[in-house]
This record gives structure tokens, sequence and C-alpha cells, in this order.
């Protein structure tokens, strides 16, 4: 199962569980993203191709990081004492795709949040006085 979706000026062609890099949004780690602009959907022989995009359709990532590249520029003629080193770091969001949603779908609920002892009402472990 794949989907190609567009974010920005970009389209990713992505599956469930892959890592994407996309453009910078200011989000924390661990936040989620949807991305509702789905142009493409295959899933075995069920084809969806939108006329441009599909109604309802959705891809659900989580964010992993913020990631960034060094690109240095250097500029340089000969004989003519000219040198321009100069560097550009262009910010990236790294996301893991989690669902992709078809219309009226709903993303599947999480794991139940653990429960400690402390937290179940059972009374808490003492120590015995010495004597």
């Amino acid at each position: 199962m794949f989907a190609v979706f567009v974010d920005g000026s970009r389209q990713y062609r992505v599956s469930e569980g892959d890592r994407v890099r996309v453009d910078y949004r200011p989000l924390e780690a661990k936040q989620a993203v949807e991305f509702n602009r789905v142009l493409l959907y295959k899933n075995g022989d069920d084809l969806k191709i939108g006329q441009p995009a599909l109604d309802g359709m959705r891809v659900v990532a989580e964010v992993e990081n913020e990631t960034s590249e060094k690109l240095y520029i250097q500029h340089f003629r000969r004989r003519k004492n000219y040198r321009r080193f100069r560097g550009h770091r262009q910010p990236y969001l790294m996301v893991r795709i989690k669902h992709i949603l078809l219309p009226g779908q709903e993303p599947p609920a999480g794991p139940p949040p653990e429960s400690s002892t402390a937290d179940s009402g059972a009374a808490p472990a003492t120590t015995p006085p010495t004597t």
C-alpha cells in the first residue's frame, strides 16, 4: 500500500512506516501532522487517482526531529585574488508515516497507558519501624 501526497511544491510517494523529510514547520517531536492533498492511493489492485486530489484521503505522520544540512558555496576566480566562501543551512522536518487513511476512516487508537502500582490505588509500601 502506498500513497502520493503533496507538501509545499513537492510530491512524496510513501508507505506506512516510511521516514520522509518535509519542509520545516514549528512542531514538537512526537506531534502528529496531517497531509490532506493525496494525489494517488494504491493497495493491491485498488487504485485511486485524484482529479487533482482525492477527497477525504489523508496521510497521518508523527514528527521525529528537525534536521538540516549545511551546504558550502565557494566562488573562485583564478589570478584575480577573488575567493568567496559561504554556507547555507536549510531546516527540514523528519516525519514517520503512521497511517494512510481512506475517506471516513479514523486512525486506530494507541496502546492503553501503562498503570503503575502507585496510581492503581494500592496502599504504598512502608518500611516497618525499627525498635
